[in-house]
Order: C-alpha cells, then sequence, then structure tokens
C-alpha cells in the first residue's frame, strides 16, 4: 500500500470481515452475503449516500470473484469502455469464464443511450453488473437495466461503525500506525458525530488533524478535540439540493408543517438551508402549504406566507432564514383546512370529464346593446341591493345543480 495515498483509499476494506455496516444487507443471512461468499453474485445496483461504503463493498467483491472485474467511472467513460470491456470478458485466452463483472461508479451519469449498450450483455449474462449511485436509480436508471438487477440501499453509516473504522486505522498498517498519535476515545467519537454517516469524511479529517500537528515535547502527535474539530469542520450534511435527498427534505418540511409540527418544520427548513437550498423556492412551498393545507381555517397564513416569499426575494441570505422559519411555524401552527383544496379539485375534474351543461343566460356577460334581446343578464338579481347583501338566485348550470365542491366541514369516512 502506498501510504501516500489518502488515508480513506488505504483504508478500504479487503474482505466482507473487513467491511463495517450496512448489516440490513450484508448479515450472514442476508442474500447479498451468500452470494458474495458463493461467488454467485447477479447484477445488482447499489444505491446510498456519499462515504456509506458502495465502492468499498465492490473492492471487496473485486477481491473475492473468480470473474473478470474491470471498474470504468460514469463521469470519464463512454460506450466506447463498454465495449472494450465486454470484448476483454469474451476473449476465452484472457478469460476462459467468457464473463466479467464491470463495476460502473456513478451509474447515474451514463445517458439513455450509454445505459442500452449495456443491456444485451447483461441479458445473456456476459456482464455481471454492478452500478453505483447516489441518486434514487428508479429514476436515474434505465427501467430496463433496474428489471434486470437487484437494488440494495445502503444506509448512512452510524456514528459506532464510523467510530470503529476511525479506531482501526490508528492501528493499521495500512493506516496511521507508523504515527505516533495520542487521542481520546471521545475526540474519536466526536469526529464520527460530526462526519453525518460519511467515513470518507471522518477518515480525511483525522488524517488532515495528524498531518498538520507537530509532536509534542514527549513525541507524540497529540489530536485535541479542538485540533479535531477544526480539521472536520461543520457537520456534513447528507444534502443534494439537486438530487433525490432534495426532494425527501422538501416532503418531510411540507409534511410536517401539514401535520402541525413546528419543531420538525423548523429541523427540515434549517436542512434544507444547511445543504444550500435556493430561500424562494422553500417560501413558494410555503405558500402553497397556506392555501393547500390552512386554507379558509385561518386565511391570513397565505398573507403571511406570501409576505414572506416577498421580503425573502428582497432580503436575501442569511437573514431569510428568520422570515422562513416565522412564516413556517405560521403555517404549522394554524388551525387546518384543505376544503378549497379538495373543492377546485373534484370542479377540475367535473370540468374535464363530464358535461357540465352551459352558464345560465341571467348570469352570462352583456356589453353590447342588443344582447339583452337574446337574453344575457335579463333577470341577473343584483345582490347588493338586497338585505344583507344576498340573493338567492341560481348560479350553476342546470346540469350542475345541487353540486357541492366547497364543504367547509367535510367529515373524513372512517
Amino acid at each position: 500500500m502506498d501510504l501516500n495515498e489518502p488515508l480513506a483509499y488505504r483504508m478500504k476494506p479487503k474482505t466482507l470481515e473487513d467491511y463495517v455496516g450496512q448489516e440490513h444487507i450484508l448479515g450472514e443471512n442476508k442474500i447479498l452475503y451468500r452470494t458474495i461468499k458463493a461467488d454467485r453474485l447477479s447484477s445488482i445496483i447499489l444505491w446510498g449516500p456519499p462515504g456509506c461504503g458502495k465502492t468499498s463493498l465492490a473492492k471487496v467483491i473485486s477481491n473475492t470473484t473468480k470473474y473478470q472485474f474491470t471498474k470504468i467511472n460514469a463521469v470519464t467513460s463512454g460506450v466506447g469502455d463498454i465495449k472494450k470491456a465486454i470484448e476483454e470478458a469474451k476473449n476465452v485466452f484472457l478469460n476462459p469464464t467468457g464473463k466479467c463483472i464491470l463495476f460502473i461508479d456513478e451509474i447515474h451519469r451514463f445517458n439513455k443511450l450509454q445505459q442500452d449498450a449495456l443491456l444485451p450483455y447483461v441479458e445473456n449474462g456476459t456482464v455481471i453488473l454492478i452500478g453505483a449511485t447516489t441518486e434514487n436509480p428508479y429514476f436515474e436508471v434505465n427501467k430496463a437495466l433496474i428489471s434486470r438487477s437487484m437494488v440494495f440501499k445502503l444506509n448512512p453509516l452510524t456514528t459506532e461503525d464510523i467510530y470503529k473504522v476511525l479506531k482501526k486505522s490508528l492501528v493499521s498498517e495500512d493506516g496511521l500506525a507508523n504515527y505516533n498519535i495520542k487521542i481520546e476515545d471521545e475526540t474519536l467519537m466526536k469526529i464520527a458525530e460530526v462526519s453525518n454517516g460519511d467515513v470518507r469524511t471522518a477518515l480525511n479529517g483525522l488524517e488532515v488533524a495528524v498531518l498538520t500537528t507537530k509532536m509534542d515535547k514527549e513525541g507524540y502527535i497529540h489530536i485535541t478535540s479542538e485540533i479535531a474539530a477544526d480539521c472536520v469542520q461543520t457537520r456534513k450534511a447528507i444534502f443534494d439540493k439537486n438530487g433525490d435527498s432534495h426532494y425527501d427534505n422538501i416532503s418531510a418540511f411540507i409534511k410536517s408543517m401539514r401535520g402541525s409540527d413546528p419543531d420538525a418544520t423548523i429541523f427540515y427548513l434549517a436542512r434544507a438551508l444547511n445543504g444550500g437550498e435556493d430561500p424562494v423556492f422553500i417560501a413558494r412551498r410555503i405558500v402553497i402549504a397556506a392555501a393547500e393545507d390552512v386554507g379558509m381555517a385561518n386565511p391570513n397564513a397565505l398573507v403571511v406566507a406570501t409576505s414572506a416569499m416577498q421580503a425573502v426575494t428582497m432580503v436575501g441570505m442569511p437573514e431569510s432564514r428568520i422570515i422562513l422559519s416565522e412564516a413556517a411555524t405560521y403555517v404549522a401552527t394554524s388551525p387546518k383546512s384543505n376544503a378549497t383544496y379538495l373543492g377546485i379539485n373534484r370542479a377540475m375534474d367535473d370540468v374535464a370529464n363530464i358535461d357540465t351543461g352551459t352558464i345560465p343566460m341571467h348570469i352570462r356577460n352583456a356589453p353590447a346593446e342588443g344582447m339583452a334581446k337574446e337574453g344575457y343578464g335579463v333577470g341577473y338579481k343584483y345582490p347588493h341591493d338586497y338585505p344583507n347583501h344576498q340573493v338567492e338566485q341560481q348560479y350553476l348550470p342546470d346540469k350542475m345543480l345541487g353540486t357541492k365542491y366547497y364543504i367547509k366541514d367535510e367529515t373524513i369516512p372512517e
């Protein structure tokens, strides 16, 4: 092992026994563990956030399989690289099995044409595909490839998992064993916590701390909590404003407002802002929630939300966080009614799908002279001419008489 390589690279596991975490798919009785051990792997897609061990798992497979193992990166590779790997797999002199395991990192970066080029070879078994992606494969990967593969969701590593890797790196010859390091377990645990499930972030932070700290008088590289905090810096948010986590987080934010939980609302708001979400995008979601979920139970919520959106566009970050928090909390703590939301949905459905009849003549427009002779506007009763500014008259078309769209106190069927 080249000790000039990054610590995170040197500490990649070589066997399944070295692999830390993901027990839900790599426990001894789990199918992925058994197929890797038996070297009977079929095509798989590994889906999970950065630093959770997708590439490390592929490395473990490469060390255990009897098949030719080829790795390409979708960012720098194309159809030509795929064809080259397949030609080498079919060369019986170089590869008697006639098969290869093709690991494609960031497979979601391949376009449809590139993904389609894999299909016939995955279909006939020439290629056993291992695709790794941080994006939801059900959105980003060709459905035909998905149907021919098993999808495994990898979770962010736990703090305890990352702590184990950090601890191991201190005594491993591939790690930092050559350095005389003094570090408290509490400091290692703090690095693990701040990395937020990304073991690469934790190892990089520890390595920077070691390489930039001078030895003390006793000959130790003493890594204090302050040094570790400075090297790892702020907690890494598992959030990609263009990726799957963006949709998960905004969904949780909206559902928390709808569910009248102000604490969860503020939490997901903070998570979005920390991840670089556009404040105006968040403000629009609050406006929609004010209309859809609060509605007539507190019409002022829409006024507050709209004012907040306008204020956010004028003020900008970081102060916009205060405005967004106020508006989101107001929506979350308001009484709820979706009667207007349900009403417009019913009306839109009727207008699009059934014969709703014609507008009654007495409420039609009659701007031109002579239209009254045709019945336009004839018989219309002006409500302000009547007590309480209301008067009984027909507004709905004949075919829609009696239809209810806005049901103020609509009951939920049991």
